[in-house]
């Protein structure tokens, strides 16, 4: 090397330098971490939807703050090869993953409470700070999880944003056994969203308008399985009683129209699929009908309301 020049390493990367144009796979320099931070051999990196809003543009809430040039890649799985002098609970030769929030402040109110995903100075990885479509990412030692042994990184990659998202929605839903769960759209979440209802000892119905997706909801648990496209799912999901749970992973504003009817009295819907379009619920939908007093009166009596339930004639 001559005298008077750093060597910096190098990595190929795919790099995002406008929005709707292609990534190009490029040389650039490797990271370098911090005090806190590690330095991740990436293995694996799953292709979520999201990564293609923010390189299409076409998300208003993400166009203002992506950084470009921009690494893509939120659900990142490898090894870390690299610490920074802080770092005491990782060591180098951790398999690790980085999630979706790289890094969250710990101050903020919603921080305090236990909600870091809405943390009001969160970083985004691979949309405010350099994601993992490369050989090598930098990541908070604070935000980087061990990888189970037996776990391997092909596997683990897709859980740290699509296996969280589906787990917090149902995990806040306080989801049962024997409880009735629906998840509309078998994609890269719903079919993580079966296997974890299932899991949690739910009773699942997966509901989508392929069949080659539905036979494979069925193969990862899925008890029942609906065909949007040629039944009527309103109408089989409550003759079944309603479900305790819809979650709707589908990013179409249709699947949200089927899935609040298919909800019993006190159930929830859970949005984790987010339409273009804006969501709108007719407020009679939101009430019980008549046939279901004796359960009306029978959570007031337990104190279950939390709010004021209606009774609707119909």
């Amino acid at each position: 090397m001559h005298p008077g020049f750093v060597e910096i390493d190098a990595m190929k990367a795919a790099i995002l330098r406008e929005f709707k144009v292609p990534l190009t796979l490029e040389e650039v320099d490797q990271p370098k971490p911090g005090a806190h931070d590690v330095l991740i051999q990436v293995e694996a990196c799953g292709v979520c939807h999201s990564d293609l809003h923010v390189a299409d543009g076409d998300s208003p809430q993400l166009v203002p703050i992506t950084k470009r040039p921009l690494i893509l890649g939120h659900e990142i799985a490898g090894r870390v090869i690299e610490k920074g002098a802080s770092v005491n609970h990782l060591q180098v030769g951790d398999r690790v993953g980085i999630p979706w929030v790289h890094w969250t402040c710990g101050e903020c109110e919603f921080c305090r409470e236990g909600k870091e995903n809405l943390c009001v100075k969160q970083q985004i990885t691979g949309v405010t700070v350099d994601g993992g479509y490369a050989e090598f990412v930098k990541a908070p030692a604070s935000h980087a999880l061990k990888i189970p042994e037996g776990l391997s990184c092909v596997d683990a990659a897709p859980l740290f944003c699509a296996g969280v998202t589906v787990y917090r929605a149902l995990h806040q839903a306080k989801i049962q056994p024997g409880q009735r769960l629906a998840v509309f759209g078998v994609g890269g979440l719903g079919h993580l969203a079966v296997q974890i209802g299932q899991g949690l000892g739910a009773i699942v119905t997966a509901i989508d308008i392929s069949d080659e997706k539905l036979a494979h909801a069925r193969r990862l648990g899925a008890s029942a399985t609906l065909n949007a496209g040629t039944v009527n799912v309103v109408k089989e999901v409550r003759r079944a009683g309603g479900v305790h749970a819809a979650l709707v992973t589908s990013a179409a504003k249709a699947a949200y129209d089927t899935a609040l009817p298919c909800v019993r009295p006190t159930g929830m819907l859970l949005v984790v699929g987010l339409p273009s379009e804006s969501l709108c619920f007719p407020a009679i939908q939101m009430a019980a009908p008549l046939a279901q007093v004796n359960e009306a009166l029978h959570q007031l009596r337990s104190g279950q309301v939390s709010g004021r339930l209606v009774l609707v004639p119909r």
